[in-house]
């Protein structure tokens, strides 16, 4: 009865350890299937026939007004991990001033791009100073104005000047 008990026990704990390793699917974005290609012909589609057929796009071009994009991911989530992009497929629809469709280009995530950041601070004019020079920096600096009565207020909030 112990025996069949803790092989019970380990059972019940592999199959929560190994649930624990299933990733996580998540999608973005506009989606489809493969069979339900958005079917744009240039020279004859238009902005309103891409707006019923797609709907509203994901984002427009920053420079260009005229061209729309359709973006759809699909991201995976591993434990403690990460997430990863798996698929990623973006439509861009160009139009020209008609309004009517000029290109239509499609990208995958073979066509993106790793972007490296520098991780570093950009650098300021001008020598850097350690802390004890910024501590005792202005020692012996006085401004010469406290010693001839005037107020030294911030924002020269100290108003007019009485004779007395």
């Amino acid at each position: 009865m112990k025996r069949h008990l803790s092989l019970t026990l380990l059972v019940a704990a592999c199959a929560v350890g190994a649930s624990a390793c299933n990733p996580v699917l998540r999608s973005h974005g506009y989606r489809y299937t493969t069979q339900e290609e958005p079917n744009i012909t240039p020279a004859e589609d238009t902005q309103d026939s891409v707006l019923a057929r797609l709907g509203n796009p994901s984002t427009r071009g920053t420079f260009e007004d005229n061209t729309w994009y359709y973006i759809s991911s699909t991201r995976e989530s591993l434990a403690y991990l990460r997430p990863a992009t798996r698929d990623r497929r973006i439509i861009a629809v160009s139009f020209d001033d008609a309004g009517v469709v000029s290109t239509v280009n499609e990208y995958s995530l073979e066509d993106g791009r790793v972007v490296a950041y520098a991780d570093r601070e950009t650098p300021t004019r001008g020598r850097e100073l350690s802390f004890l020079e910024q501590l005792l920096g202005n020692v012996g600096r006085l401004p010469s104005e406290q010693f001839g009565g005037e107020q030294n207020l911030p924002g020269g909030a100290g108003g007019p000047r009485r004779n007395d």
